[in-house]
């Protein structure tokens, strides 16, 4: 799970997360002594925003050297704005970690080895069972581990880390709008042969001749007026078929949209953060939730 500093999470952590407090700079003393190791140089958060380490600067104590220190292994004094690093207890133990680069991305085999360090360290409540070193599963690499295998370097509570946020899951349904393709709609011309049959007339002038009934009578002087030139004029029609095309609407073709709904289920294990108080003796505690 790749680690982000609280800055880049949140770059308004200082209001959102410690209520104006900054804890960058807070003195960091070793378990519970007066031993002052160094200060708080950052914090790192996992990309769902649980604290998982704070980034120690030991100063002179280690000549400048940076190291990490799980939340589960650090105790907040906000009042006298100091860390009591309760997983870490010496120099010795200090200079067995790796050292700390801001400039390079924080991976499992560098997170391994700064584990491998504090599971040799007893928490400060070691005279208590449940105190004892992390149970961490005999057989685990980077595909499988989570950091609740090793929940006492990590986990947080209300005692310990008092305006550190806790976290829970919550299943957020939304909707994304993606286009799944597209229609176009086009047209394209088809051709046809048509045949069409159109009825004409047309007119044609018939002569007849035919023999007089008067045949062979003779006519008297006078009567028999020869002539040349035109004796008759009649017209003559014909139709003829006109046959051309014309475009005319055959349909409309309308194009909308319509939506479909339908319901999307699933189901998804949700994680919540509680506060687990352990109690030494008959201390009294009042749980409020405000």
């Amino acid at each position: 799970m790749a680690l982000q500093r609280i800055a880049d999470f949140e770059p308004n952590y200082k209001e959102e997360i410690f209520a104006g407090e900054d804890i960058k700079g807070f003195d960091v003393y070793a378990g519970d002594s007066d031993e002052k190791v160094g200060t708080v140089y950052d914090a790192l958060v996992d990309e769902t925003g649980r604290f998982r380490y704070l980034v120690i600067d030991t100063g002179i104590w280690i000549f400048g050297k940076k190291v990490l220190l799980p939340i589960g292994s650090a105790r907040f004094d906000y009042g006298a704005r100091r860390v009591h690093a309760t997983g870490l207890r010496s120099k010795a133990q200090a200079e067995q970690l790796p050292a700390y680069n801001e400039l390079e991305p924080l991976d499992y085999d560098g997170e391994e080895q700064v584990r491998g360090v504090y599971r040799n360290q007893a928490t400060p409540a070691a005279a208590t069972p449940a105190a004892a070193t992390p149970a961490v599963p005999a057989s685990y690499d980077r595909s499988n581990y989570n950091y609740d295998m090793d929940r006492p370097l990590y986990e947080t509570n209300e005692q310990n880390h008092q305006n550190l946020k806790l976290y829970e899951e919550r299943l957020v349904a939304n909707k994304q709008r993606a286009k799944t393709g597209e229609v176009t709609v086009g047209k394209r011309v088809e051709t046809e042969t048509a045949r069409a049959s159109v009825p004409i007339e047309k007119e044609r002038v018939v002569i007849e001749r035919v023999t007089s009934a008067e045949a062979g009578r003779v006519v008297s002087v006078g009567e028999a007026d020869f002539q040349s030139g035109e004796v008759a004029r009649m017209e003559v029609y014909e139709e003829t078929a006109d046959i051309h095309k014309e475009a005319y609407v055959r349909e409309e073709v309308k194009i909308k949209k319509e939506v479909v709904r339908s319901t999307v289920d699933a189901e998804e294990t949700l994680r919540r953060e509680e506060l687990d108080v352990k109690t030494d003796g008959t201390p009294v505690v009042d749980n409020k939730t405000i």
